[in-house]
């Protein structure tokens, strides 16, 4: 194997790893758009002051979820209920905690139509920011070849190089369809 030809599959690695990391935002961001029923993850973003540090509310209590409506907290310290619960309401996310002495449990509202049409809205945000990123990882790599190209790539290894990350592109952006296709179908079908 040439050189330009170990230096094309590096660079089609690096780039593939750049586009996962499009489609791991996506999943995260995804994640986070509740979809009118309890998931722990919703909460995921929330930090909590614990002994003067932010710490996530995940490393302070389990989070779980009974059922589809309500989220349940169990701090594995008591005093640590009333920094959870301001936490829950400094994080402007919609939901309001009731705590019960022991524990806090936060019921989710179920999503008018309205707010379903704005979560879509902001699902399709997150979609095509994740589509502009996976396409910038291919036009940084295309001119990266382009470059190898003048210093001494062949036109056929380039050419080649061109396609696997057109192949690239289009297998992350499909990822990026199809999540925003599973979210839109949560979304609507709750």
């Amino acid at each position: 194997m040439s050189q330009e030809s170990q230096d094309t599959d590096q660079l089609l690695q690096e780039t593939e790893k750049s586009m996962k990391k499009s489609i791991d935002h996506l999943e995260a961001e995804v994640r986070k758009i509740r979809a009118g029923k309890a998931d722990p993850n919703m909460l995921d973003d929330i930090l909590v002051e614990y002994y003067g540090m932010n710490t996530p509310l995940n490393q302070l209590a389990n989070v779980t979820t009974p059922d589809a409506k309500t989220i349940v907290i169990q701090p594995f310290e008591k005093s640590m209920l009333e920094p959870i619960e301001k936490a829950i309401h400094m994080a402007n996310i919609g939901l309001n905690p009731t705590n019960d002495g022991s524990i806090i449990r936060i019921n989710i509202p179920t999503l008018t139509e309205e707010r379903r049409k704005e979560l879509t809205k902001k699902v399709k945000a997150e979609a095509e920011n994740a589509r502009v990123s996976i396409r910038n990882s291919r036009k940084e790599t295309n001119n990266k070849i382009k470059a190898m190209q003048k210093e001494g790539l062949s036109e056929d290894e380039a050419k080649v190089a061109e396609d696997e990350v057109q192949e690239l592109t289009d297998k992350y952006i499909g990822k990026v369809d199809s999540h925003l296709q599973a979210k839109e179908e949560e979304l609507m079908n709750m």
